[in-house]
Formats: C-alpha cells, structure tokens, sequence
C-alpha cells in the first residue's frame, strides 16, 4: 500500500526512536548488573580481550595452519564464560536473558524490514497511518457486530438483513481466498452503514488495510488535490485508495453527480477489480437510479463484480432508536 514520502520518514522515525529506547534500557541494565555483581564485568572483559584477540587471528588466516583450531577453542571459550554469565545472573535473581536486547518488534528489530520485505509491523503501521486517514475509529464504535440486533426487523426485510449479514461473515471469513464485492442497497436507515462498519472493524482487527469514506468526502478529496500543486498527496491518495486491501464508499449517491464523479468511480472501481482488491459501496439507490446517475458502464462493473444486497421493509432504525431513547 502507498504512503507518502513525510509519513515513511514518519515510520521510520518511529523505529529509529524505538531502537535508542531500547538501547539506553539495555544500558541501565548493564550499569545495574555491574553494581549489584562484582564478578560480572571480568567476565564481560574476557569477553572483549577474546574477541579483539579473534579478531587480528582472522587477518592472518589464509597464513596460519592453526586458524580452524583457534576458531574452535576461541568459541568453546565464549561458551564457557556466556555459562558462567547466565549462572552469575540466576544466583542473584535476574533471568538469562535480562541483558538481551529487547525489541517492540523480534522479527525486524525494530527496523521495518525482513530480508528486504516490509515487516508486517511496518504493514500495520501503515494500516494505521490510513486508519486515522479515513476516521474510522469513533464510526466503528458503534457499528460492530457486538452491537448487531435484529429487533427491528421483520418479515421480509428480516430475512435480508439476516441474508446480508451471513454474507458479510463469510466475506470476513473468506477474506484472503476468495476476492468478492459487496453493494448495499435500499431505503435509509436500513442497516447498509452498520454492516459495512462491522465487515470493516473484524478485517482491521486481523491487520488488514482499509480505507472508510462516505462518496461525499471521496470525491471531494479527489477533487482538492487533483488539480493542487501537491501532486504527491494527491498520488498517495489515489493510490491508497486503489491499493487497500478493502475500500468502503458509504452512502454512494449523496454526492452532486458529474462528469468528473462519474469517471472517478469508475477508474476505482474497475482499477480494484483489476487487480482485485475488494469493495464495499452502501447507497440509498435502486439500482434503476444507479444505472441512470452514473452510466451504463459503471452499473455494468457492479452487476458484474459485486454481490447485490437489498435492505428494506423497515422504518428507519435510527429514528426508531432516537424514539426509544426519548421515550
């Protein structure tokens, strides 16, 4: 997933400070063994006098016959006194590893990279970096399948929304295997947001990135630094937006229409089904209106790509929440 240049340098400073943390930790704890066990920094000092003695030893080597055999006693020896070491800190209390170098993360040491390839510590960073990017944090709090009921559905409307929601499970379920799209559709206040924020808060939760917009915002954020002199904010976020695991268009249809929201939405959504990247759209639209707002070839993608989820039959259930509460 692309980020820009300042929020890379962001990560990584973030490692760098990470590693210094660790370092001066791992320091006072030198300088605490030292004062509460004399016999310590002896051996500590062996340690230093082997290695620089190894040391000039490896410069002669393709010279001296004997190198392999003072390779074996020199390790044997490091051996020895990392014995007497672990010993040493048992007897006064202290576990083997106590002057280990710790790290947030064990896999990168807190540099962000394994064998080359982000680390999937650097992944969720970045994760976060769009987390916060899409303010979804506060949203999710009260969409989730925590907060799931289907006490005010009934009949007809009660069999899609159950419908909708063992389909969003196995969306979850099936989330790295099977490359699916969701489109919620039907009346307001249906559930078509809630569902949505439960899919997005379960996959956040297993590391995935995501990005979680209402249409109005998404295209009026396109629209503020397509044609702006930062061209690289721009990039990053055209490119989030195609590269995010998931992509969550809520509320598609409240934006004023045009030309240019039209050719939009349709780079993004034949972009991610390219390279198969799922997404969620939520509407208020039939799909009558969908097909007559935004053309033929959008409509066609969604029908094509997309599992088609109708919502209906109900009164709106945050009014009848609001009600509940005043009543």
């Amino acid at each position: 997933m692309a980020i820009s240049n300042s929020q890379y340098d962001k990560i990584i400073r973030e490692y760098d400070e990470a590693r210094l943390r660790h370092a001066r930790e791992l320091s006072a704890r030198k300088a605490e063994i030292n004062s509460k066990i004399p016999e310590y920094k002896p051996l500590e000092d062996q340690v230093s006098a082997l290695s620089m003695a190894y040391a000039r030893m490896r410069i002669s080597a393709s010279i001296n016959p004997d190198f392999e055999a003072v390779k074996k006693e020199y390790h044997e020896k490091l051996l020895d006194i990392k014995l007497k070491k672990n010993r040493l800190l048992e007897q006064y209390g202290y576990s083997k590893d106590y002057l280990e170098m710790e790290y947030d993360c064990s896999e990168c040491k807190d540099t962000g990279y394994v064998d080359g390839e982000k680390c999937s510590c650097f992944m969720k960073k970045q994760v976060k970096l769009v987390y916060d990017f899409s303010r979804m944090k506060e949203f999710l709090e009260s969409n989730n399948f925590s907060l799931l009921s289907k006490d005010y559905y009934q009949g007809e409307g009660l069999r899609q929304f159950e419908h909708a929601v063992t389909t969003c499970k196995n969306f979850i379920n099936n989330f790295y295997s099977d490359y699916r799209n969701l489109l919620f559709y039907g009346t307001v206040g249906t559930g078509k947001s809630f569902l949505s924020g439960c899919v997005a808060k379960e996959l956040l939760d297993k590391g995935c990135s995501i990005i979680y917009i209402s249409a109005v915002n998404l295209f009026q954020t396109i629209s503020n630094y397509i044609y702006s002199p930062a061209k690289e904010t721009y990039i990053w976020i055209n490119e989030s937006l195609l590269e995010c695991d998931l992509l969550i268009i809520d509320d598609l249809g409240t934006e004023t229409t045009n030309d240019f929201i039209r050719t939009h939405l349709f780079e993004i959504i034949n972009e991610r089904n390219l390279r198969n990247h799922s997404t969620i759209i939520s509407t208020n639209l039939s799909m009558e209106d969908i097909r007559s707002r935004y053309s033929d070839r959008v409509f066609s993608r969604i029908c094509e790509n997309y599992e088609l989820l109708q919502l209906s039959e109900i009164k709106d259930i945050r009014i009848q929440k609001k009600l509940e509460q005043s009543g």
